[in-house]
């Protein structure tokens, strides 16, 4: 197993933003390649048995998935 992950996840408050990341953080040739689109997601988590809380305080962010390309 490599150190490299199968997937990672940006969250950005603006679709710029998000978008801008895949050239910023050279994601391409670091092997991976966008999956899906650029969409504003609320997010909440769940701990144990408690009813699921929203994460920053509930503002929306911009979701964009890497996914490592096939090899």
């Amino acid at each position: 197993m490599t150190d490299t992950p199968d997937r990672v996840t940006i969250l950005a408050k603006s679709f710029t933003e998000a978008a801008m990341e895949f050239h910023r953080s050279k994601m391409s040739a670091r092997g991976y390649r966008m999956e899906g689109r650029i969409e504003p997601h609320v997010f909440q988590m769940v701990d144990g048995l408690e009813p699921a809380k929203d994460m920053f305080d509930g503002e929306p962010y911009y979701a964009v998935t890497f996914v490592r390309k096939s090899r």
